[in-house]
């Protein structure tokens, strides 16, 4: 079992910076993180693996989410820039334990932490 604890979520306004933390038991093949607005379905965000760095993102936050992690502490984070309104959302934290690809798929992972709300107001 792995637990993730994330932390950092809030409100912000439109134009501002967030970041979020993600803190896990143990590591894992990948983390990362998805996001779920009200009345919609749970989306894709970023992923990265623990071993070589490697990263996917959506296409929707491409050039202003970072993830990154530091594998001393076990925590991954996400690097949110330039947040605007439709960036608002419960976002998990989500890990895997089975596949190596970076996969974008809710399915694909094993994990999930408890959520953390952010709310950027325009």
């Amino acid at each position: 079992q792995v637990q993730l604890v994330e932390s950092g979520g809030g409100l912000v306004q439109a134009g501002d910076s967030l970041r979020l933390s993600c803190a896990a038991s143990r590591r894992t093949v990948t983390i990362g993180w998805f996001r779920q607005a009200p009345g919609k379905e749970r989306e894709f965000v970023a992923v990265i693996r623990w071993t070589d760095g490697l990263t996917n993102y959506a296409e929707s936050v491409k050039g202003r989410f970072a993830i990154s992690r530091d594998n001393a502490k076990n925590t991954a984070y996400l690097q949110m820039n330039s947040l605007n309104s439709e960036d608002t959302a419960v976002y998990y934290c989500a890990a895997s334990d089975t596949y190596y690809s970076l996969d974008p798929d809710p399915h694909r992972y094993n994990y999930w932490g408890q959520g953390t709300q952010v709310t950027v107001s325009s």
